[in-house]
């Protein structure tokens, strides 16, 4: 069932998805995944994502949770790229690089909605030169909720080549956000990740995992591994890193085995950006808890960031004429 919580008079919308399973509480302002209540092993239901208490508190600096991130998530260094022999710049908003399709990319925009009996379709344009980037980018994002799984669709065509890399950036913890997600349990189906340099930019180096912190190709205690020593948890402070998947589907598990909480995420991109929340500066979020670092992890699948320097044929590249569709699914289960 889908129903309307509040609008307001910017066309701003809090939408209920529920089920017999869960209720996600999103809006049309950055497609942002506000909350997502599942149960315990107990019995008890939390909100198992990070946010802030009311919509009018996300915004610019809100650290994207919960939210679509666009029109390039991740990196782009120094700003500056070039398609078709074309010079263009986009905002520098995190140390030397552009981040997350700039100061006011697709997490701060208002996107037009449809709904269905358990799909919301999300509409938005990005004219030619928002932000700096080329071409009118017309762009859906479904939610669709069947059974304990959240489904998010992406599809963009343009009229110019340009640039893409979506994802979403909710921030996970399967305790309620009672603690850190030391305790959580994390499998990544990857045999690589891609190293980043002190401003969290990918460099090209790609790194085998075996032997490091990074491997979790079987099931680890996230505590275990983030206080390693490794001179890549050190650039980026914990976990900030694309991990390479080696398969194509069911890549990343958490677990958190005092609720019983499971999470699995599903995807058609090749990689995603693990992050352990390590820059939030604990600001008030819902029920009055602080949103702190290391309070949650991110799964932002994606194509790999900084593409189009780093790549022959870039994967974030699209062209005139050709769609972008991705998928990405989230599973939520109780393991008793």
């Amino acid at each position: 069932m889908i129903s309307v919580i509040e609008k307001k008079d910017n066309g701003v919308a809090i939408l209920s998805m529920k089920n017999d399973f869960l209720e996600i509480v999103v809006s049309n302002y950055g497609c942002n995944i506000m909350k997502v209540f599942m149960s315990s092993k107990d019995g008890n239901v939390s909100d198992v994502v990070l946010g802030y208490q009311d919509i009018d508190d996300y915004g610019p600096g809100d650290d994207y949770l919960g939210a679509i991130v666009g029109r390039v998530a991740n990196r782009i260094a120094l700003g500056k790229f070039s398609i078709n022999g074309e010079d263009y710049s986009v905002p520098i908003n995190n140390g030397p690089n552009a981040l997350h399709g700039g100061i006011l990319g697709f997490s701060y925009q208002v996107f037009d909605y449809e709904m269905k009996e358990d799909t919301i379709t999300f509409h938005y344009l990005s004219e030619d030169g928002e932000e700096g980037y080329p071409g009118n980018l017309d762009l859906y994002v479904d939610y669709q909720l069947l059974g304990h799984t959240l489904y998010v669709t992406y599809s963009a065509t343009t009229d110019k080549d340009t640039l893409i890399n979506l994802t979403n950036h909710s921030y996970f913890n399967l305790n309620g956000n009672k603690d850190s997600v030391y305790g959580h349990i994390l499998q990544v189906n990857a045999d690589q990740f891609a190293a980043v340099d002190v401003n969290g930019c990918t460099t090209g180096e790609i790194i085998d995992v075996t032997g490091t912190p990074f491997d979790f190709r079987e099931a680890k205690t996230l505590g275990d591994m983030i206080h390693l020593e490794h001179p890549q948890l050190t650039l980026g402070n914990g976990y900030d890193h694309p991990f390479i998947f080696n398969t194509d589907n069911n890549q990343v598990s958490l677990f958190e085995p005092k609720s019983g909480r499971k999470l699995t995420v599903s995807t058609t991109l090749p990689q995603a950006q693990l992050y352990t929340a390590n820059y939030l500066d604990s600001r008030e979020g819902k029920n009055g808890l602080g949103n702190v670092a290391r309070h949650a992890i991110c799964i932002e699948t994606q194509n790999m960031p900084d593409s189009i320097h780093l790549e022959v044929n870039p994967t974030t590249l699209l062209k005139k004429g050709s769609v972008y569709e991705e998928a990405t699914s989230y599973t939520f289960e109780v393991i008793k």
